[in-house]
């Protein structure tokens, strides 16, 4: 897989728990996280503060071979940063604004990459900024658009959203922010059907959490998985977007849909028995590389 073959688009930033640790987090930092444990080498396009959670977010970059050459520093703006409660199990976030992601400025990227897979999700573009740099560089895109939802209250815009959808060819999503985004009475797989002739997506997928997952691409294909009965949860903080690096990774490797959502669930099952959205112990990343083929 050439590098930059995907590139990633959007914030990086510390999921903060209530007993005072903090794990790297953010939707788009934790698909390139993945994706880079599992040798894909992502070009990840962020903004991060001249500021000690900057500069330990670029160390643990590099400890995982991750490149920073897409990476912003903001000597007037914080690093990203989020207060995660969890009750019963299931997370809630409160996300300062004015923070080093809502100002985005790169709009060059390496020759070349524009022919790859393009990630974004609807966070980062809540502000001006960082919709305006990823306009431009949507504008010069020739290859698939990637749309993860992530939607986060009280940071987005029903129009907006759809608008992206309208942009992307590729959209993910969850139970939850397809009922709010579609709220008719209609089952799930219906829906499925009026996003992809709605926005004539090559693919649509929605996650379920403990039901799994359902997909339906433009072909007709339909495909659901669900997770084995004995996954241990310890939080599903990034489960999501463990789900969407390997979505990203099969899109890139041509895998069939079955197969792919099938290994999307298994990594999305680990994740959740981890505490936090990024690991950082190569052997569990090596563990899935290994069965996958993706390793000689």
């Amino acid at each position: 897989m050439p590098a930059d073959s995907i590139t990633i688009f959007g914030e990086a930033l510390f999921d903060c728990f209530p007993d005072g640790s903090r794990i790297l987090g953010g939707a788009p930092f934790n698909v390139a996280w993945h994706l880079q444990g599992l040798g894909a080498e992502p070009l990840f396009v962020s903004r991060i503060g001249r500021d000690a959670a900057g500069a330990e977010l670029l160390a643990a970059m590099q400890n995982h071979g991750m490149r920073q050459n897409g990476v912003e520093i903001d000597a007037a703006r914080p690093t990203g940063s989020v207060a995660v409660s969890i009750d019963n199990g299931q997370p809630s976030y409160r996300i300062l604004e004015r923070q080093a992601y809502d100002y985005i400025s790169a709009t060059e990227l390496s020759a070349g990459s524009e022919l790859g897979l393009l990630y974004h999700g609807s966070l980062a573009l809540r502000h001006d900024v960082s919709r305006a740099t990823f306009e431009q560089i949507k504008r010069q895109w020739r290859g698939p658009v990637f749309f993860d939802v992530n939607l986060r209250a009280p940071w987005w815009d029903a129009d907006a959203v759809h608008q992206w959808m309208s942009a992307a060819d590729w959209l993910k999503l969850n139970d939850e922010e397809l009922a709010l985004l579609l709220p008719e009475e209609h089952a799930i797989d219906s829906k499925l059907r009026l996003l992809q002739q709605r926005y004539d997506l090559q693919g649509v997928v929605v996650t379920r959490g403990e039901h799994g997952a359902m997909a339906l691409t433009q072909t007709g294909e339909f495909a659901e998985v669900q997770p084995a009965a004995s996954v241990e949860v310890v939080d599903t903080v990034g489960a999501g977007d463990a789900f969407a690096a390997v979505l990203l990774l099969g899109i890139d490797r041509g895998w069939p849909l079955r197969l792919t959502l099938a290994r999307a669930q298994d990594f999305a099952s680990a994740i959740v028995g981890r505490r936090g959205a990024t690991v950082r112990d190569p052997e569990f990343y090596r563990q899935f590389s290994a069965a996958w083929s993706l390793i000689g």
